[in-house]
């Protein structure tokens, strides 16, 4: 018992903020990423909430604290608010709804007061089962990504470990430890993702 207290005293905090446009799934992922089961509908956010996730990189653990943000235009300045202290920020659009992807230039610009050589910043192109309505390529999401120096990966909240993995990505890179990036790798293992696309999938669980 003395040894779990203790272990759980080192952890160090490490705050990830999600921000986009409302109806992107930034609340489903958070969901389905600390284990509950993705829900086909559901409400939009109305309050910025935080859920904690631990996870261990190299042996060490960490106590991340995932901060789900308001996407309504209403209560963009508040989640301003919510972005200082953030270690890790990541820019959520839904690959099926083109204005998603153009208001995260609104979304840049709000972080700029925040950025400092120790924020890492990810993009995600999420709702990839539903890649027969896309509406944003996938080549267009990229090249910004590329363009802003952020890393990037297509997600779908009805498979937690895309997410997950994503995650655990971030959180390397702000550790100073992030693999090196293979991009043979990468492009099996998206190709394999897709395919999760069958209505009422099962989340899986406990992926990092």
């Amino acid at each position: 018992m003395g040894d779990r207290e203790d272990n759980i005293e080192e952890e160090e905090e490490i705050k990830v903020i999600l921000v986009g446009e409302m109806g992107t799934g930034k609340t489903s992922l958070i969901n389905t990423a600390i284990g509950l089961n993705f829900q086909e509908k559901l409400a939009s956010t109305t309050t910025n909430s935080i859920m904690n996730k631990t996870m261990t990189i190299n042996g060490k653990s960490y106590s991340v604290n995932l901060w789900d943000t308001i996407g309504q235009e209403k209560y963009r300045s508040l989640t301003k608010i919510f972005l200082k202290g953030a270690k890790i920020v990541i820019f959520v659009y839904d690959i099926t709804n083109l204005n998603s992807f153009k208001e995260l230039n609104y979304w840049f610009e709000s972080t700029k007061e925040i950025i400092n050589e120790k924020i890492v910043m990810g993009i995600v192109g999420n709702k990839s089962d539903l890649f027969l309505k896309e509406e944003v390529k996938e080549s267009d999401a990229r090249a910004l990504a590329k363009q802003k120096g952020f890393d990037f990966a297509l997600t779908s909240a009805k498979n937690s470990t895309m997410f997950c993995e994503f995650l655990e990505k971030l959180l390397k890179k702000y550790l100073g430890q992030e693999d090196e990036d293979n991009e043979d790798d990468n492009k099996k293992k998206k190709a394999e993702k897709l395919k999760i696309g069958k209505a009422g999938e099962k989340t899986k669980k406990g992926c990092c």
